[in-house]
């Protein structure tokens, strides 16, 4: 689980209660869900970060590479808000409790069984 001081409990009970959560409430084996997330949405405001409990997300500044390869619009977002986005370094940690997907003020995460 990650450091105490990075999850937010009031944002972590908000998501745990809201109606359009996915997934499987925690119970899936890890690795077998992945967060996706959409790098023209996400403005990096890290409320995946502080209610996932497995510490699946991180938020850094976006790469080059991956920066030219977004539409004008998507590029523009960046700019404005840091050249920042999610990640998700431990993905493989994932066991699809929906709180990332339903706290993201962007919508700019979703979940995707892995093949």
């Amino acid at each position: 689980m990650p450091p105490v001081s990075k999850r937010d409990p009031k944002k972590v009970q908000k998501a745990s209660v809201h109606p359009n959560r996915p997934g499987e409430d925690c119970k899936a084996a890890p690795g077998s869900w992945e967060p996706v997330v959409n790098r023209s949405r996400c403005e990096g405001k890290s409320d995946c970060v502080v209610v996932c409990p497995y510490d699946v997300f991180e938020i850094k500044r976006i790469s080059d590479e991956e920066y030219k390869a977004l539409p004008l619009l998507g590029r523009v977002k960046l700019r404005v808000h840091g050249m920042k986005t999610a990640y998700t370094p431990n993905a493989d940690q994932c066991r699809a409790c929906g709180l990332c997907v339903v706290a993201c003020p962007e919508s700019a995460i979703t979940l995707q069984p892995r093949s």
